[in-house]
């Protein structure tokens, strides 16, 4: 019972400092003109930060329920940005196309439901992600239904290796141009 009510306030704590971080992020992404604009294919009206994720990544991060993760190789080499490039490219082809594309149609051809094949895949990708601590399990798993509903949607792989391979070199990048300002890195 006392594992369970710690482990609830520390989750609570860590939603509540997220929710305390988003606004700055907000702010932040205004400032920087790091916004997302309306579009024909967005499904926002508005400008919208993009930066609410790091926000709830460095909330969870600073109360100790996620590990902070290294996008990177060791910088400072001729080989840091190609290697980045390379480490994106194999974690989108490998996790989009083995653990969603073969899994969920494998899974499917089994006699699963469409919403269980996904939902396998998804803790299949989320299990592997544990250490990240339980941030980066829950992440991958949100990331692993999204996905997996595409690829049912769509039968295509490719827009999600694509989406997949940019979210690692943003955050690669991202962590390259902004390491100075994170805690523990400046």
């Amino acid at each position: 019972m006392a594992t369970a009510l710690l482990a609830t306030a520390v989750l609570l704590s860590a939603f509540v400092l997220s929710v305390g971080l988003v606004p700055l992020a907000g702010r932040l992404a205004w400032r920087f003109r790091v916004m997302d604009g309306p579009g024909p294919r967005k499904i926002h009206a508005d400008p919208t930060p993009r930066l609410g994720g790091i926000a709830v990544y460095l909330g969870a991060v600073a109360l100790g329920v996620n590990r902070f993760v290294v996008p990177v190789p060791p910088l400072g080499h001729w080989w840091t940005v190609p290697v980045l490039l390379l480490n994106a490219a194999e974690a989108a082809l490998l996790e989009e196309v083995v653990v969603v594309a073969y899994l969920v149609t494998r899974l499917r051809q089994l006699g699963l439901t469409e919403i269980a094949a996904v939902g396998a895949s998804a803790l299949l990708r989320g299990s592997y992600h544990l250490y990240q601590g339980w941030g980066g399990f829950l992440g991958n798993v949100a990331m692993g239904l999204l996905f997996g509903f595409v690829f049912v949607r769509t039968r295509r792989a490719w827009p999600i290796v694509f989406a997949h391979f940019l979210l690692d070199v943003a955050a690669g990048v991202g962590y390259i141009a902004f390491r100075e300002h994170l805690p523990g890195f400046g």
